[in-house]
């Protein structure tokens, strides 16, 4: 059911087929929307069982459906947090030609049930698991909330990235909010201006919320708190499914993902441009595999266009089951932690 890829450091780490939650210093979550359902079985058991006991720290990196996974498993009851996303994420719905604001103003209240306010001081010094959050500060025209202005700024972005990813540094800024006890450190090679700004009770949940929206569709987040003035929008715009240098310091990447081709940034998705191999040496990848997707209600993962192209009925049933189905994915890597060698794992530069 789990298909389980690692980079050249990460195989010879776990060349016995032995996995173990020490192993990992740092957790990544990609942008992908309700691409995620298809990991929700994992994520439980990530953060009911396999990292339980953890006593050291694991740094948390996720943009977009990445970040609230991340904001989740920082709680006081992890568990209880990411189902609480799940349900309410998985029953969303919007009227027929939902505008802008009315996608915000549904974000912002299942913001609301996901991150109480009893648990944003447990996020913020959560002394084990320190949530980062990825969001894009959008410059010049892709900065502007006019539709027809975005656009055209969103077009330039796409243009010039076919060119270059390093083109777009002139548009957009990494800001990663983090827990102020971080010491996570990482290198881009694409020159992206990047800054960190601390966690406050002020600006967790609106840069929360920024990491996750997507341009035309939602609203942009103007001015948070303890950062500088702007525009910001969803991290996947630079960081998709991410391809940077992270210093793991000693440690492994774990990185449970819903397919087995990562891109880079949020305008790669057309594209045959892959993420950096050196950027995953340290990687281990857990991805459903071909069968277990096939296994699915239309033979796929969940995604933005079932909104679009199901009733919300056919929808939410049909993501229902998805969510039901990933405890296979569960009890798939629990017997591969349980049983060595019992799974093969494959390299990363085969994906």
């Amino acid at each position: 059911m789990l298909t389980i890829y690692a980079g050249p450091n990460a195989r010879e780490r776990i060349s016995d087929g032995a996995i173990k939650a020490d192993d990992f210093t740092v957790f990544l979550g990609a942008s992908g929307g309700p691409k995620w359902f298809s990991l929700f079985g994992l994520d439980k058991y990530m953060f009911g069982e396999f990292f339980a006991d953890r006593q050291q720290p694991l740094h948390m990196i996720g943009s977009s459906a990445g970040a609230f996974r991340a904001a989740c498993f920082a709680q006081s009851d992890p568990v209880a947090a990411i189902k609480r996303l799940a349900k309410h994420y998985s029953t969303t719905t919007y009227s027929d030609k939902p505008t802008p604001q009315e996608i915000t103003d549904s974000a912002k209240a299942l913001l609301d049930i996901v991150v109480p306010e009893n648990q944003i001081e447990a996020i913020i010094h959560n002394p084990v698991f320190k949530a980062h959050f990825i969001v894009a500060r959008t410059l010049g025209l892709a900065a502007s909330e006019t539709s027809i202005v975005q656009m055209a700024g969103l077009m330039r972005s796409y243009l010039v990235n076919r060119v270059s990813r390093r083109l777009l540094k002139d548009q957009y800024q990494r800001f990663v909010f983090q827990s102020p006890s971080s010491a996570l450190a990482f290198k881009d090679d694409m020159g992206f201006a990047t800054q960190s700004v601390a966690f406050t009770t002020n600006n967790l949940k609106p840069a929360l919320l920024a990491s996750g929206s997507i341009p035309m569709v939602m609203k942009g987040i103007a001015d948070i708190p303890d950062a500088p003035k702007g525009m910001y929008r969803d991290g996947g715009i630079i960081d998709y499914h991410f391809d940077l240098d992270i210093d793991t310091q000693g440690g492994l990447i774990l990185y449970p993902h819903f397919n087995a081709s990562p891109r880079a940034g949020w305008f790669d998705k057309s594209l045959p441009r892959k993420v950096r191999e050196k950027n995953y040496t340290n990687t281990v990848m857990l991805v459903p595999s071909a069968e277990f997707v096939a296994s699915l209600p239309y033979g796929k993962i969940p995604d933005r266009e079932d909104f679009t192209k199901m009733d919300s009925e056919q929808r939410i049933a049909y993501w229902r089951t998805v969510l039901t189905e990933t405890e296979r994915l569960a009890e798939s890597f629990d017997k591969t932690i349980n049983n060595v060698g019992a799974t093969k794992i494959l390299p990363i530069d085969s994906i």
